[in-house]
């Protein structure tokens, strides 16, 4: 299955799968969704909408919202901003961050060169997030930041789940995917938001769908605005892939208690400010 996804056409297949998702079949696409909450367990008494029949496309469905009650915000200063299971979380050690048991990517190039982004964080803190096709896709603020950047990086579109993280070399920094720079208070936060295979698009709330891109190279835009509120939502997947937050760690620590394999909700405690 490895080898197969080096040489498929991974863009036009999820280009297909983008419009496939959007496609209004009436009683189709209600089978369809109860089909695949049957199949991944997802849990509907959740959803703001339990009623499959509320849904007139897939996509409807895979980013629905939640109730008001079901993600309540922990005391701690950072929370998760997804329903995920926690890949790796750690210290970037001289730019380098682990990927899986045994490799290891760099952050210069997760963050496509920008130099002074690196800079940032080259020592810092970083986590990845894994969205399993169950969980809940939209993401939210962990913290409430000023949007500086954002820039897109066009690239291949490989799964992301853990078999393909341990063989694929720098598979988070081959893939397409949304860089956003946050200002905040306990420092600057960069948020990745990686695209994988399959992956219809990403949106973010400021720019609408940000990838796929007809760009074939680097874009960076620069903001002074937004202000977004913790656990406000600020982007959300089409389908599910992996969200990688870098914080500085002068400022931040880890929750002692994580570790790789962890299942977390949204807003959960991720972080705590260092006083």
């Amino acid at each position: 299955m490895i080898l197969l996804q080096y040489i498929i056409p991974q863009h036009i297949l999820s280009r297909l799968v983008l419009k496939f998702t959007r496609l209004k079949l009436g009683g189709f696409t209600h089978w369809l969704i109860k089909r695949f909450i049957n199949l991944y367990k997802v849990n509907m008494n959740i959803a703001e909408s339990p009623n499959i029949s509320d849904y007139n496309s897939f996509n409807q469905f895979f980013t629905r919202s939640l109730k008001a009650t079901a993600r309540p915000l922990a005391a701690t200063d950072i929370i998760s901003p997804v329903d995920a299971q926690i890949s790796q979380i750690g210290k970037i050690n001289n730019g380098s961050l682990i990927q899986a048991k045994g490799r290891y990517f760099q952050l210069d190039d997760l963050l496509a060169g920008q130099t002074d982004m690196v800079n940032l964080f080259k020592q810092g803190l970083f986590t990845t997030l894994y969205l399993a096709p169950k969980d809940y896709h939209r993401i939210h603020m962990p913290i409430t930041g000023r949007l500086k950047d954002m820039v897109y990086v066009p690239g291949r579109l490989f799964s992301v789940n853990q078999r393909t993280s341990r063989a694929v070399p720098n598979l988070f920094a081959r893939n397409e995917r949304v860089i956003c720079l946050f200002e905040t208070e306990l420092g600057p936060m960069a948020m990745i938001l990686v695209g994988a295979l399959f992956v219809g698009s990403i949106d973010t709330v400021w720019a609408g769908t940000v990838a796929p891109s007809r760009l074939s190279s680097i874009k960076r835009w620069n903001y002074s605005e937004p202000v977004l509120e913790k656990g406000a939502e600020m982007g959300r997947f089409n389908m599910g892939s992996t969200v990688i937050i870098l914080h500085d760690a002068q400022h931040v620590a880890w929750l002692s208690e994580l570790k790789p394999q962890q299942n977390l909700n949204m807003g959960e405690g991720l972080a705590q400010a260092l006083r």
